[in-house]
């Protein structure tokens, strides 16, 4: 079973009775303690928002981060093309 190393906090909450049984369903399916399951599905959910709100910003300010990375890929592709030939796979 999953540890609380690393919880500093001890904290009352309340939960509907489907809720705790499905997380309690899951910590055990991981080999976690409750209180670990809850931790981790609460940082997940945290990192989550946070990316989620880095996306919207980024969106937001114009970027087109997906263009770029595609337009990087095919300059490494072309870079590639000349100094080793098409078609020739380099050496690793």
């Amino acid at each position: 079973m999953g540890n609380l190393s690393g919880m500093t906090a001890k904290v009352t909450l309340s939960f509907s009775d489907e809720t705790i049984e499905e997380a309690r369903r899951f910590a055990k399916r991981e080999g976690l303690s409750l209180s670990a399951w809850m931790d981790q599905a609460a940082r997940e959910k945290a990192l989550r928002e946070v990316f989620t709100a880095h996306a919207a910003a980024v969106s937001r300010a114009g970027l087109d981060l997906e263009s770029a990375a595609l337009a990087d890929a095919q300059e490494a592709a072309l870079v590639d093309d000349a100094l080793f030939g098409g078609g020739r796979p380099r050496a690793a």
